[in-house]
């Protein structure tokens, strides 16, 4: 969908939107192609290059191609990028232009005839189409080039067109999808009228939500990206949602990303759209739920023989497609699964297509950033899209483990002796990689570990190897012994090759033995390259959240750049609503924890005999947690209290949330851990949480990643403790707190147990509406001061 009243689509999502049809089926035939494509494509690109210019010709490669067209009222935009146009020379006028299409594959070449897929010609005669058309051609030769992955070879095709049988094709596409155009078109014009009286869906703006939307406004109809720190309670999805929605009648964007880390985020983008829905907008959103949550046949792999619903998936989801979008606007996982049940279809891959027809978009990072589940059916090339970026703070741990890959030996080991008596070639290319992974680990010399800037060269070859016999064997052997490890530790394999073709100076390749295996890391310590790559597939990005402190560290670890928008925006609630306090008489360094104890229990005590109602306590680990809380227990049995557990679903998590009640008739200690699933997402207004006491000051344990982190920054701006310890744990300090004060009328406190708070290192990290914090010596004058502060009441 787009907007101005013209319909854009790209030439492969035309293609395989009309002429897809039979099962939906992901066995490993197809599996490795996108690993090696990008690399394969560059380098055939590049011989082919070399060898026409040798003879006079020309090769160009990537070649964006665009054809605006008027149909039956209907404005279209196709558009792509075709792999290679080949330049008759000067001398052989009499030769046609080639349209050249790539396509890797791990299929045996002998077994590649003519006719071994049709939406391969059908992509490459649309590109030939448009280019006879728009430099008045005749005839065009469609070549299609298939390179073996393995072993580089290639086999071509060539097919010779006249303009005629070209455009007969093309328009046979168009006619097919007129309808879906028309549905499309109809809807972009409702849409719009919608917007065009939308107002703000609140009576009034908070303190700072004008601000920001009329910021994120500016921002997206510059092309621009912004990066916004806004206090808890401000409205920030709200403010970003509207004005994007706005935009869209503008004519600014045809499409909206709203992207979050959490599920309770998302449902918050959800109410947003919802609020306005109730002011008449018309917005058709999809919310996007993992593959391993939605599917109906958990368990079962993406084929015929093992899912009804993959069988015949592509012969009845654009019937499912039309039913859903003419009846509903909002595309949640409940209405998502109904009707995939309907129409007996893949519910996962159904919701993937319903993003071609939905003008919003609420799902996870991983959509966007991760190069294994992107969409890429938007960001082959650039569109009109707006990011919104909830919760921003949280991309960089999260980018950090999309773009790192790891392996270890005993995987390696393990199916080496499964299948010697199983498959011999699986299992020899198996022993070599567990001898090289030997040899690394005496690379180590005794050591624990080792951090180099190189990659292990000799390792790739062997690893492609292992991805070609694999792969041929776990298509066809589904039912044998070894298939589930085989198959886990071969996409574990390919995602190790996915990062080796991202290896860049943002990069470090570390070796770890624990003493009981071995592990090689490819380790991205800088994402921001890779994340403004990303974020260069749109128009514009709005990247917010009430933590984004300091904000030179966020701009530059989330791809800033320098003419990027930057505000800071204040409370919108009152100061004075907050009893901000820091204890700092107490160590909770790991070597004083012991002696904390007490201290710590005193002041949890003292903090909720001044008011009785609901407190969460934050400590930095489950030990310091669970240790803390026993000797709590112990002193005062008589205090209601709950702590959290280790691996929380989510349903357990909302019925802990549930013991946050309103109007409490005894008080509640709630035991959490800080940057845990409690520290931020949740909303506990008014008398649900009146007060946090937050142990410590956030930092990630020691481990050998965050050192090597520290070490790499240390020599790139010399702040490396800052970037792989101050900055992520006062982070986590931060969201804690902001669980207290959810709205105008909520009061709590908020205290800071450690003394490292009233440090010159952590005070210049206090936001601007914690300027107010003020120091108590011992429990006596925190008491003192709780009584004051809840006398005002």
């Amino acid at each position: 969908m787009t907007n101005s009243n013209e319909i854009r689509v790209s030439v492969r999502n035309l293609v395989e939107f009309i002429l897809r049809g039979g099962n939906l089926d992901t066995r490993f035939m197809t599996s490795s192609r996108a690993v090696e494509g990008t690399r394969l494509h560059q380098k055939l690109q590049k011989l082919n290059k070399k060898k026409f210019s040798e003879i006079g010709w020309e090769y160009l490669a990537e070649v964006a191609l665009v054809y605006k067209f008027q149909q039956k009222g209907i404005t279209f935009s196709v558009e792509g990028r075709a792999d290679g146009i080949i330049l008759p020379g000067k001398d052989h006028d009499n030769c046609n232009v080639v349209i050249d299409e790539i396509k890797t594959t791990t299929q045996k070449l002998e077994y590649i005839d003519e006719e071994y897929n049709t939406l391969h010609w059908a992509q490459a005669k649309c590109y030939a189409y448009i280019y006879a058309l728009q430099n008045e051609k005749l005839d065009m030769d469609v070549q299609l080039t298939y390179c073996d992955v393995e072993n580089e070879d290639i086999k071509v095709f060539v097919k010779t067109y006249s303009r005629e049988e070209l455009e007969d094709f093309f328009l046979s596409l168009i006619d097919k999808y007129y309808k879906w155009a028309r549905m499309s078109e109809d809807w972009i014009l409702l849409r719009n009228e919608s917007i065009k009286g939308l107002k703000f869906p609140f009576e009034s703006y908070r303190k700072g939500q004008r601000e920001l939307a009329v910021f994120a406004y500016k921002t997206i109809a510059e092309g621009k990206r912004i990066f916004v720190q806004a206090p808890t309670g401000i409205g920030k999805t709200v403010s970003t949602i509207f004005p994007a929605v706005k935009s869209m009648a503008e004519g600014h964007v045809s499409k909206i990303f709203y992207l979050t880390a959490k599920t309770i985020t998302r449902q918050v983008a959800e109410e947003a759209v919802k609020k306005m829905r109730d002011g008449q907008l018309a917005l058709k959103t999809v919310t996007l739920t993992a593959k391993d949550k939605i599917c109906f046949s958990k368990g079962s792999a993406c084929n015929p023989e093992q899912c009804i619903y993959a069988k015949g998936h592509f012969d009845r989801v654009n019937d499912a497609i039309e039913d859903i979008i003419t009846s509903e606007d909002e595309l949640t996982r409940e209405k998502i699964e109904r009707y995939a049940l309907k129409h007996k279809i893949c519910p996962f891959e159904f919701s993937l297509d319903l993003t071609l027809w939905c003008d919003c978009v609420i799902c996870d990072y991983n959509y966007v950033f991760d190069p294994r589940v992107s969409l890429k059916r938007f960001f082959e090339t650039k569109g009109d899209y707006v990011f919104l970026i909830d919760e921003a703070h949280n991309l960089v741990d999260r980018a950090r483990e999309m773009y790192s890959a790891k392996l270890s030996k005993s995987p390696f080991l393990k199916l080496k002796k499964i299948m010697k008596e199983v498959e011999g070639s699986i299992s020899r290319i198996l022993g070599k990689l567990n001898t090289y992974m030997l040899s690394l680990k005496k690379s180590l010399d005794g050591e624990g570990f080792l951090v180099q800037k190189d990659l292990p060269e000799d390792m790739y070859p062997l690893l492609r190897k292992f991805v070609k016999v694999s792969e041929d064997w776990l298509a066809v052997n589904e039912e044998k012994e070894g298939h589930e490890d085989l198959h886990q530790l071969y996409f574990d394999v390919l995602a190790f090759i996915r990062v080796w073709e991202l290896y860049d100076d943002n990069y470090l390749t570390y070796i770890e033995d624990s003493g009981i295996d071995v592990t090689i890391k490819l380790f991205c310590m800088h994402p921001g390259k890779l994340i403004n790559e990303h974020l260069d597939k749109g128009r514009a990005a709005v990247l917010f959240s009430a933590t984004l402190t300091p904000m030179s560290y966020f701009k530059d670890i989330l791809g800033g750049k320098g003419n990027d928008y930057v505000i800071k925006l204040p409370s919108p609630f009152p100061q004075e609503n907050q009893c901000l306090l820091i204890a700092d008489t107490v160590s909770t360094r790991y070597r004083h924890r012991e002696n904390s104890f007490d201290m710590i229990v005193e002041y949890v005590y003292r903090m909720i005999k001044a008011k009785l109602g609901n407190y969460m306590i934050f400590f930095p680990s489950y030990k310091y947690m669970t240790d803390t809380f026993n000797h709590f227990v112990k002193k005062y049995s008589d205090i209601k209290v709950v702590m959290q557990q280790g691996e929380m679903d989510e349903n357990e998590r909302d019925e802990f949330l549930k013991a946050f009640s309103d109007n409490p008739q005894e008080s509640l200690v709630a035991f959490v851990v800080l940057g845990g699933i409690f520290s931020e997402g949740i909303d506990l207004k008014g008398d649900r949480l009146i007060g946090t006491a937050i142990v410590g000051v956030g930092l990630p344990q020691l481990c050998l990643e965050r050192n090597i982190i520290k070490d790499y920054f240390d020599k790139v701006n010399d702040m490396g403790y800052d970037y792989a310890y101050t900055y992520p744990g006062m982070n986590k300090v931060l969201q804690a707190a902001g669980r207290v004060i959810r709205s105008a009328e909520d009061r709590g406190v908020v205290l800071l147990i450690d003394d490292r708070f009233t440090s010159y290192q952590y005070r210049p990290l206090f936001p601007d509406h914690w300027k107010h914090a003020r120091i108590v010596r011992n429990t006596e004058n925190f008491a003192l001061m709780l009584k004051e502060f809840w006398e005002v009441e």
